[in-house]
């Protein structure tokens, strides 16, 4: 019987290009399903009840939900190309802190610049700012947060750089100019097919953002 192995996604999320990231680095061919999420599937409303959210992976019939769990799942069942999470008890812990902290605490400020204006959005700025300095923090001058190889923080975090521009462009300030070393590292990710080919285009990002943010 052939492996069934299919995502339901949405273009521009970030924690769905996690997903994708995942399964690129480890060689799994999939089938990519497309959601609209303003009209969602009855797939994905049978393989994610509980959230009604992407990514959703489905292997063999099962589903898997949430992007760093399927994340852990892509690593645990396609042992090929290597680990992509760390062995190290207290390094696998960081990583899933950081991916945590990024996802949900960074990610809010984010949506607030995005959705807010005036003093609101301005403190939405330095606090996005603060956080991605604390990230940058934990980079420090290694090529990437798994050391020498690329893995699981790095997989956790690239795909929020394609909302940089769109978030930049709403609050009026430079990622680069604050955080420069998380800038060369987003280059050094983007080197790696698996990013370059997984990651849209910044530009329509930026172009579905002002489609749907503030007036």
């Amino acid at each position: 019987m052939a492996e069934e192995v299919i995502l339901l996604d949405c273009w521009c999320s970030m924690y769905g290009m996690r997903a994708r990231i995942a399964l690129a680095e480890k060689g799994v061919k999939y089938e990519y399903k497309e959601e609209d999420l303003n009209n969602k599937s009855p797939l994905l409303l049978e393989m994610n009840p509980i959230h009604k959210k992407v990514p959703v992976l489905i292997h063999n019939g099962k589903s898997i939900c949430e992007s760093l769990v399927i994340v852990q799942y892509i690593d645990e069942v396609w042992k090929g190309n290597g680990p992509l999470i760390p062995s190290d008890p207290y390094e696998k812990a960081q990583a899933w802190f950081w991916s945590d902290y990024m996802g949900n605490t960074v990610h809010e400020y984010a949506v607030k610049i995005w959705a807010t204006k005036g003093e609101e959005q301005e403190q939405a700025v330095k606090d996005y700012l603060g956080g991605l300095k604390l990230i940058e923090g934990v980079l420090g001058d290694k090529p990437y947060f798994g050391g020498e190889n690329f893995g699981f923080l790095d997989i956790s975090l690239i795909g929020f750089y394609s909302w940089f521009l769109a978030y930049e462009t709403f609050g009026k300030f430079s990622v680069e100019k604050e955080c420069p070393k998380l800038i060369l590292w987003v280059k050094r990710c983007l080197e790696r097919d698996s990013v370059s080919k997984t990651l849209p285009d910044s530009e329509k990002v930026c172009e579905f953002a002002y489609e749907f943010g503030v007036e």
